[in-house]
């Protein structure tokens, strides 16, 4: 891995919006990189479709999983990618709205490494980001499973 890229996975624009401002206010300055549905975030994760040309290298540090996407739904893209060798190990958070704990256990269930309701005060959100960009950015320690090559393509 080059850098600490962050993926974030969200289809609605003002939540993306909040997102990346709370990663600047809490001063993380890690690239994002931003899909807007399960399957754009696997072709991101996978090096498929308009991300074909992407340096497998440079594997998301965490992936921010929103869970009601178009397309393909987060758990559904979180399974794909817990399905996979190459990636079962990369870190995801689901990153949602939701309270619903049908969520939480299917999010578990299916490998989230942590789920995580976004506040509605935007102070709350400012720091629960902080706290999810130290842990995972700086103290988290990468698996060495994830070492870059040769990356199996999704089907």
């Amino acid at each position: 891995m080059t850098s600490r890229i962050i993926l974030l996975v969200e289809d609605n624009p003002s939540d993306e919006a909040l997102t990346l401002r709370a990663f600047t206010k809490s001063g993380i300055r890690n690239e994002v990189v931003v899909t807007r549905d399960g399957a754009e975030a696997l072709d991101y994760v996978f090096c498929t479709g308009a991300f074909a040309d992407r340096n497998i290298l440079d594997m998301p540090a965490v992936v921010l999983m929103d869970l009601n996407l178009p397309k393909l739904s987060g758990l559904e893209a979180l399974k794909r990618i817990r399905d996979n060798p190459a990636t079962k190990s990369l870190p995801v958070v689901i990153l949602t709205s939701s309270d619903e704990e049908e969520d939480r256990l299917k999010g578990y269930e299916f490998g989230a490494n942590s789920f995580v309701r976004k506040p509605v005060e935007f102070d709350r959100f400012v720091a629960a980001v902080q706290q999810l960009g130290l842990y995972w950015l700086i103290l988290n320690e990468p698996s060495p499973a994830r070492n870059g090559t040769s990356l199996p393509h999704e089907t």
